[in-house]
């Protein structure tokens, strides 16, 4: 008989999550540095009391909300590059619905974070108890079914025994590189206290290997042959190659054959700007030079990207009609999108037998192209410093110059704040002025289209940016979480005021845990790109603009509402600073260098002054039937010539 130790369920499984470890490239690290908790009746005084009495090497770290917490450990998760991560525990009810948006946003971008949610009553005696959701078709429907939608794994503990495969396979897919993402194994309350004599090797030392999978010659030889024929090839840099550690095997590859890459959002910053082969970002919110290249490409390789409709341009990007996908993927679906040649396998792995197969070709690109690969690069990085130096002045005309009425708008601005920095203007002083080896985060807006477009890491590691969910509300409280991840290192947010005033609840959190972060605050009073966005499609400014409810007309259309963030932040202990002009705006960024609690840069930007596309297309759902013209001629528009172009995969 195996030895056992009697322990409740929440001892055990703090008890358990002690004992991981994660193996990669012959590193070994402990899996979780801690737990992130909000606690309530559902876990205090289950997962609570296994923390208080025995937490081990686990810190456990207390949110001020639970959706912003798990973002928090989204985005330490993230930075290590999905080799150390957070749990994150609730109570039941609101505190568990609340995280089912942060697990979307974690499955969607394929970051693990473990959930830990309190539960109904599983012996259901005294139901319907505080805060319970009773379905009349089934009272096995609670709140944390709502995770199954979002997670890649998900179970829920009926009975301490049941502890033991719940904890396995979430181990299992949290540590797969092809199948990570949210993981929910939902507690309920009553046995989170259970006891049951576990056996004693369920606790011994167990380390998780991330093994370099490797593609099949098969599909090696047939991404050699649709390469070696490339006149145009064009490379993608996808965060698959990010967690996998390969970007020197990437740029080596990239480099011996000459072929330039692209990066998508969360690629970008793991190869610096400045190497003359990376073209920046692809697709949507691509930059001049990627885009300009991809138009032509007859073989696009893409590396660990899932191929979204931003990356590529929902399909249309890649023209040329004989174009051909290489695929290296470690997930097989993510490798058959585009009908592609599947490179099923590590991207570093993967690389190095292409490079070792298609070397005996004697590739590389021709002369031709190699110019024009330059005569990219130049154009791309002269276009940056354009809309980096663009300031504000009589007759200034905006980057987004759509049919808003803008002379209106910029006066009604100015007298609410009087504020006059282009949101550009803004980008290019943080990058002269901020820490050059600090870490920008992003999320949502308009920003993060400016960033992957016009933003140039000078640093390994130093763009983090979430777009797979863009959801609203990451920006600040993920830079905790990547703050400590890096704690050596300057964390900057960069968020708009929408996106601020939905959710920055870890904010107070990095004050009472004494880690620095810098949130760098774009205030334009609207939703700019979703402003951009209806404006450009025939429709008139509605909904997307922060004004008073005026009470001749009885719509949101009367004087703009002024916000005093600074002040927010202020009350929370933080360092703050309102930034109107160039001059205030840079002194702000450099003494927020030499404070020690985190800081807020209310930056007061026009509207429409952030970056504008660069030969790209977005297919959205515009009204086939409207009483305006502008919204018939923009539906026509989107379906021919570019619906066409796109519909052929």
């Amino acid at each position: 008989m195996a030895k056992t130790i009697r322990l409740t369920v929440a001892q055990a499984l703090v008890k358990f999550l002690n004992n991981q470890y994660v193996e990669f490239d012959g590193k070994e690290v402990p899996m979780f540095e801690g737990i992130f908790g909000i606690f309530g009746h559902g876990n205090v005084i289950g997962i609570g009391q296994a923390l208080e009495e025995d937490p081990g090497h686990l810190i456990m770290r207390m949110g001020r909300n639970e959706q912003g917490m798990a973002h928090a450990a989204m985005g330490f998760a993230k930075q290590k590059r999905r080799k150390q991560m957070y749990a994150c525990t609730s109570s039941v009810g609101p505190g568990a619905a609340n995280m089912v948006t942060a697990a979307a946003t974690a499955t969607a971008n394929c970051i693990p974070v473990l959930f830990l949610p309190g539960d109904t009553y599983a012996d259901r005696q005294p139901d319907p108890v505080l805060q319970q959701m009773e379905q009349t078709v089934s009272l096995t429907t609670t709140t944390n079914d709502a995770f199954r939608a979002v997670c890649k794994y998900w179970d829920r503990v009926t009975r301490p025994e049941i502890l033991m495969t719940a904890c396995i396979n979430a181990m299992r897919v949290l540590t797969d590189p092809a199948e990570t993402g949210a993981v929910c194994i939902a507690l309920p309350q009553d046995v989170e206290g259970e006891a049951w004599d576990y056996p004693e090797y369920f606790f011994q030392k167990r380390v998780h290997h991330i093994d370099r999978v490797k593609p099949t010659e098969r599909a090696i030889e047939e991404a050699v042959k649709a390469i070696a024929k490339a006149e145009r090839p064009l490379m993608i840099f996808g965060g698959g190659v990010k967690y996998s550690e390969a970007e020197a095997v990437f740029k080596k590859f990239a480099e011996k054959y000459g072929i330039p890459f692209g990066e998508t959002q969360a690629g970008k910053g793991t190869i610096t700007w400045e190497h003359e082969l990376n073209m920046g970002g692809v697709g949507e919110t691509g930059g001049l030079a990627a885009n300009t290249l991809a138009k032509d490409a007859d073989v696009v390789i893409g590396v660990g990207t899932r191929y979204t409709d931003f990356t590529t341009s929902s399909k249309w990007i890649f023209q040329n009609p004989n174009v051909q996908y290489v695929n290296i993927n470690v997930s097989r679906f993510h490798a058959y999108k585009l009908d592609g040649i599947q490179v099923v396998g590590d991207a570093g792995a993967a690389l190095e037998m292409l490079d070792e197969a298609l070397g005996k070709t004697g590739y590389h690109v021709s002369d031709a192209y190699a110019a024009d690969i330059k005569a990219a690069k130049e154009a791309y990085t002269k276009e940056v410093e354009r809309v980096f130096h663009i300031q504000f002045g009589d007759n200034f005309v905006p980057e987004v110059n759509d049919d808003f009425d803008y002379k209106a708008a910029e006066k009604a601005y100015k007298e609410a704040v009087g504020g006059t920095l282009p949101q550009t203007r803004v980008l290019g002083l943080l990058e002269e002025y901020m820490d050059p080896n600090g870490i920008i985060v992003g999320a949502s807006g308009s920003l993060p289209g400016d960033l992957q477009r016009v933003w140039r890491p000078k640093t390994v590691g130093s763009y983090h940016v979430e777009y797979g969910f863009s959801c609203m509300g990451y920006e600040v409280n993920a830079a905790l979480g990547v703050k400590l991840a890096e704690p050596e290192r300057e964390v900057y947010a960069l968020v708009g005021d929408y996106a601020y005033m939905m959710l920055h609840s870890e904010l107070p959190t990095s004050i009472a845990e004494g880690k620095k972060i810098n949130v760098i605050l774009f205030d334009n009073m609207q939703g700019g790109c979703i402003n951009n966005l209806e404006i450009g499609h025939g429709q008139g400014s509605y909904g997307t603009e922060f004004r008073f409810r005026n009470e001749k007309t009885g719509q949101l259309d009367g004087a703009y509402v002024p916000v005093d963030f600074a002040m927010n932040a202020a009350s929370y202990g933080c360092k703050s600073y309102t930034a109107h002009t160039e001059e205030e705006l840079i002194a702000a960024i450099e003494d927020a260098k030499k404070q020690k609690v985190s800081t807020l840069i209310d930056c007061k930007v026009m509207p429409k002054t952030m970056v504008h596309g660069y030969g790209d297309w977005w297919r959205v759902g515009v009204a086939q039937v409207s009483k305006s013209k502008k919204v018939h001629d923009c539906y026509e528009n989107l379906m021919k010539p570019h619906y066409d172009a796109a519909r052929k995969y």
